[in-house]
């Protein structure tokens, strides 16, 4: 499948899913979370869930009930020029919504990190296949943010559906999962 027609069918197929089976499939996907193997995590990037993506906040929060020490980031965008930034949150971190309705902290209080510093990345997506090749949103942002990650970085996707079998116009600058969550299992590549 390509890219452009897998962002349509998914979401599409996303928005179709009842607020109550997201609930409950978002509480399957933290079960299989926690079966990952987070030993010597120290520095977690995630994002803030939009609308009908899987909800990264119970994720957060089981990994510090288990480790308290552990600095959570989350992403500021520019697309000005396709970039983004890690930044470090706090429980005091205010969160503002970008031009494009994107939750993110607001950067007047955030401590930006550089991303070999980073142990995981929870990378947002819309499909995946079943070589880990991920379709996102379309514009690379983390493609370009995870080439300057550290190579043994953990990527893991969640996602509400089961992998297409071929991402048809991989390129390059793709960087495939290591791990990526459904409700029914979790895959590993």
């Amino acid at each position: 499948m390509l890219k452009s027609e897998a962002r349509k069918l998914f979401s599409k197929k996303r928005k179709e899913i009842p607020y109550q089976q997201r609930l409950k499939w978002d509480d399957l996907i933290l079960i299989h979370f926690q079966k990952l193997p987070l030993l010597d995590i120290r520095t977690v990037l995630t994002y803030a869930a939009m609308d009908v993506e899987v909800n990264t906040d119970p994720l957060v929060d089981y990994m510090l009930f288990r480790n308290p020490m552990l600095q959570i980031a989350y992403p500021i965008s520019d697309f000005s020029n396709g970039t983004m930034q890690a930044v470090v949150v706090s429980q005091s971190t205010s969160f503002i919504k970008s031009r494009r309705g994107i939750l993110e902290p607001d950067p007047a209080t955030a401590v930006a990190i550089p991303p070999e510093s980073i142990d995981m990345v929870i990378v947002p997506l819309l499909c995946f296949d079943k070589d880990g090749y991920r379709v996102g949103y379309g514009k690379g942002f983390y493609d370009r943010y995870l080439a300057h990650a550290r190579p043994d970085v953990i990527k893991v996707g969640l996602s509400y559906f089961d992998p297409i079998d071929k991402v048809e116009d991989r390129n390059e600058f793709d960087v495939p999962l290591n791990y990526c969550i459904t409700p029914e299992r979790m895959y590993e590549f």
